[in-house]
């Protein structure tokens, strides 16, 4: 018997046509874990990311080679950026000879942190994104980075004779990237936007002195979800390199039992 001849002659099954006359906007390959080296602040990072490739389908197309997904994935070489994504994405379209395609990772990424007051240095994880998309002829990528800070609210501090109630938020943000092949914002930039609109930012290691230092600062400086959600797109719309954004910020309320939640959305 001879192997190489029988395997030639395997029906291509996925290539036959469908008489349902339905197209398929999004098929592929969903969470698969490979690795991804990301630059953040110039220093290459090393992770595991979680991808998902999807390709539209023809409605007399009866499927996708499901396995060319992760051969595109499989034979990625660059560090991740939004420009290289863009690439990526041709490729791909043309590996599974698709007119409109997307590519998503999600991953985790740390920066070093120097403590407010004793300065002690230690690393902060944030989640980000990237997505690149061709829809209609037209491509577009984009950033996410997802932040947690701290938040005390206005009200509680207006009404009560001492203290008030304060809680860590989560501010997400997904912005256009307009330039990928120029000055795209970096990881740390997009972090900042959420971290110098909180009440406070958050680090992994305080010493008491930096502890008495973040407590001040988030007291001095109160924000109800709503100002946190406004004073995020302020900053993004006064940046010529964000297209379309969304920002959310969720607070994980101390004395309530749910989140209060805002979003902004320039579209």
């Amino acid at each position: 018997m001879n192997h190489l001849t029988d395997a030639l002659h395997i029906p291509d099954t996925q290539s036959e046509r469908d008489e349902r006359h339905l197209a398929i906007q999004r098929v592929g390959v969903k969470d698969v874990r490979y690795p991804l080296t990301l630059k953040v602040a110039g220093a290459p990072q090393s992770m595991a990311a979680l991808w998902t490739l999807d390709v539209a389908l023809p409605a007399e197309q009866k499927g996708t080679h499901m396995s060319r997904f992760v051969a595109w994935l499989d034979a990625r070489t660059e560090a991740l950026d939004p420009a290289g994504l863009l690439r990526g994405l041709d490729e791909m379209l043309e590996k599974l000879h698709a007119a409109e395609g997307r590519i998503e990772a999600k991953f985790s990424f740390f920066l070093r942190k120097r403590a407010p007051v004793s300065g002690l240095q230690s690393l902060l994880d944030y989640q980000g994104a990237l997505v690149a998309e061709r829809r209609d002829g037209r491509s577009s990528v984009w950033a996410e980075v997802g932040v947690p800070v701290k938040s005390l609210c206005p009200c509680s501090k207006e009404i009560s004779d001492y203290g008030a109630h304060n809680q860590r938020s989560l501010v997400t943000i997904r912005v256009e990237v307009r330039q990928p092949d120029s000055a795209p914002i970096e990881w740390h930039q997009l972090v900042r936007f959420a971290e110098d609109a909180a009440s406070s930012e958050i680090w992994p290691m305080l010493k008491r002195a930096d502890e008495k230092w973040v407590t001040e600062r988030a007291y001095e400086n109160p924000k109800f979800v709503e100002d946190l959600v406004r004073d995020v797109a302020l900053a993004l719309n006064a940046d010529a390199r964000v297209g379309r954004y969304s920002v959310d910020v969720e607070n994980f309320e101390s004395i309530h039992n749910h989140s209060a939640w805002a979003r902004i959305e320039r579209s």
